[in-house]
């Protein structure tokens, strides 16, 4: 499976969840909780919200590893940044290791995510959330 195959497989995933979980809001699921409301904001405040239910389904010995490729450059994801609803900037490491930064549209961004093995011993990396402020 190619990686442009992999990404649009969990792309499908997280916008299937979604739509569920917005369907089921439409509809006036009265026993919905206030937690479990769909994030309002758009396509940024979505994917950042799938980003999050992955990273706090994880126990403390792993982390979730977030990649996004953009102009060539692979970036590991540290932060995720949505300053309009429509836009995302996500900070990270490139391969050698220089903060680098990439802004795009929501609706474009494709983000690899895995979970993977912290070394005993070793605090797992967490991502940052940035909401914008209204």
């Amino acid at each position: 499976m190619s990686l442009g195959d992999l990404t649009k497989q969990i792309a499908k995933e997280v916008v299937g969840a979604q739509v569920d979980e917005v369907m089921g809001n439409l509809r006036g699921s009265e026993g919905a909780s206030p937690d479990q409301a769909t994030p309002a904001g758009g396509p940024g405040a979505l994917i950042m919200a799938e980003v999050q239910k992955m990273q706090s389904a994880l126990k403390d010995d792993k982390e979730l590893v977030v990649e996004c490729v953009a102009a060539g450059e692979r970036l590991r994801v540290v932060e995720m940044f949505a300053p309009s609803p429509q836009v995302l900037v996500l900070t990270g490491m490139d391969a050698n290791r220089v903060v680098t930064r990439v802004a795009a549209g929501a609706g474009s961004v494709q983000l690899v995510c895995k979970p993977a093995a912290v070394k005993e011993g070793a605090k797992p990396l967490r991502l940052r959330f940035v909401a914008a402020k209204p």
